[in-house]
């Protein structure tokens, strides 16, 4: 596989840490270059803390120990002018995109104090975001002339839902089942390119997103919630190098004829 990797440009959104970062290192060892993006700042909505500027020069430090490039910078995935100017810069180095990866999400696990904020950011992170990643990165692709692949991370929540009455955790779900629609819609106008869209959806992954306080505390309490959001498999939590190993084969020419598809790294949940 690596003959295939070998001097393609990969933009990876919410990079600085979790599966984000898992992605970068991977493809990067296989000789991928990559663009990385996170917000690096925490979301007040949110109930646990974002990834830092440190974390992000850390994915960079992994990245180029693998021998690969990397330019690396700081955008809200739902403000499209800021990811542009990441994406534009990373195209001004590598002169080239052949991969995205559509990968920042957040959620919010606790009682919202203002719902309504709750629900924008995480539509506007989770979804928004995504279409602007999509939207950026599908130019760059079609005027390669090489065709391409987008991988979207969803999730378990985006194949079944569970019941809540909080805010964070319908908006979450939403979100994801809606990046499902948008990812058929995205597979069909770029098929003639000869560019791939498909989704992920993982279980829980360890993560800052899922390792934190507020999460902590559901889980301490009982919540039904987490109750209900148990895997098949005897595993209660994945690793994000596991969700790696599956984006590999997605964006790789063994999956050359792969697209349109949801592709669950569940450890059995949706079907439990």
């Amino acid at each position: 596989m690596s003959d295939f990797f070998s001097g393609k440009v990969a933009l990876i959104t919410g990079a600085a840490r979790g599966q984000g970062r898992a992605h970068a290192v991977r493809l990067a060892s296989r000789g991928v270059n990559i663009i990385a993006v996170d917000i690096c700042r925490d979301i007040p909505t949110m109930d646990y803390p974002n990834a830092t500027r440190a974390d992000l020069d850390e994915t960079r430090d992994l990245v180029e120990a693998e021998g690969a490039k990397i330019v690396t910078g700081v955008a809200d995935v739902a403000d499209q002018a800021a990811l542009k100017a990441v994406l534009d810069d990373g195209l001004a180095h590598f002169g080239r995109l052949d991969i995205a990866i559509a990968n920042a999400g957040i959620v919010r696990y606790g009682e919202d104090e203002d719902p309504i904020a709750t629900w924008n950011d995480i539509i506007n992170t989770n979804l928004t975001g995504v279409w602007n990643t999509c939207f950026l990165a599908r130019q760059p692709m079609i005027d390669g002339g090489r065709g391409g692949s987008i991988v979207i991370t969803s999730s378990s929540a985006g194949l079944k839902g569970t019941g809540t009455h909080k805010t964070g955790a319908q908006a979450y779900t939403a979100s994801k089942r809606g990046i499902v629609g948008l990812m058929q819609v995205l597979a069909l106008d770029l098929a003639p390119h000869n560019i791939r869209v498909n989704t992920i959806h993982p279980t829980g992954v360890a993560s800052g997103m899922t390792m934190n306080d507020a999460l902590a505390k559901m889980v301490e309490s009982g919540s039904p919630e987490i109750m209900a959001m148990q895997n098949a498999l005897p595993v209660q939590i994945l690793q994000p190098e596991d969700i790696a190993d599956a984006v590999e084969w997605l964006v790789s020419d063994k999956a050359q004829y792969v697209t349109g598809i949801t592709l669950p790294v569940d450890a059995g949940f949706t079907v439990r």
